[in-house]
């Protein structure tokens, strides 16, 4: 039997990969949830929201930032003129860690390797931003994300740009203008991004490179 050649579209990738993720087994997370929570968003997203992990609302319902911090979420795209059915939203776990407890090392590999890499792949947006210091760990390994919320750098050929969680500023509310501030760049960043499409994607920028988008 030969093997099925991938000439798959984005949308039917990504429908394949929420279907692996509702029935995956990988880790111990399988055992606690309620709802796994893919992500949702169109294939041709040119941002990529990348939070923690799913909360209580999100097990729930299976979707993700649907609860406080998805609210205050949604008003930040609404401040530059989008909605979540122009973005991708997704976590770094796709299953709620029990207690809301930070993610361990191995349930963070399972869930990156087998489908946020290939979730980025499939969409190939021209940002990713991440939510939070676990998934700006990803990205700026050792940082911290009081130093360089809000500063972009490439990795791969993509803009990352690493924000705060909008739930820290729902817990301190004196997070919440700089919160404001970083989204409010956001657009221009977007159009930024696409001087990266010239740069070799070995050619990765520290942040500070970046930082006077």
């Amino acid at each position: 039997m030969k093997a099925r050649r991938w000439i798959l579209s984005s949308d039917t990738r990504l429908a394949e990969i929420a279907d692996q993720v509702r029935g995956c087994q990988l880790c111990r997370l399988a055992q606690s949830r309620n709802k796994a929570v893919p992500g949702e968003g169109p294939s041709n997203a040119r941002i990529v929201f990348v939070g923690e992990g799913p909360g209580f609302h999100e097990d729930q319902q299976g979707r993700p930032f649907v609860g406080a911090a998805g609210n205050f979420l949604e008003e930040l795209l609404a401040s530059i003129g989008l909605g979540r059915q122009d973005v991708y939203i997704t976590n770094l776990v796709k299953c709620r860690p029990p207690g809301n407890r930070d993610p361990q090392p191995d349930e963070l590999e399972a869930c990156t390797t087998n489908y946020l890499e290939k979730q980025l792949e499939a969409i190939s947006p021209d940002v990713i931003v991440t939510l939070g210091r676990f998934s700006m760990e990803r990205y700026f390994p050792g940082e911290k994300i009081s130093r360089i919320h809000g500063r972009p750098k490439s990795v791969g050929g993509r803009l990352v740009v690493p924000m705060y969680h909008p739930a820290a500023a729902l817990h301190q509310p004196s997070l919440r203008e700089t919160v404001v501030q970083d989204f409010a760049r956001l657009p221009e960043w977007i159009e930024q991004a696409e001087q990266l499409e010239a740069q070799p994607s070995g050619a990765d920028d520290a942040p500070e490179q970046l930082s006077l988008f």
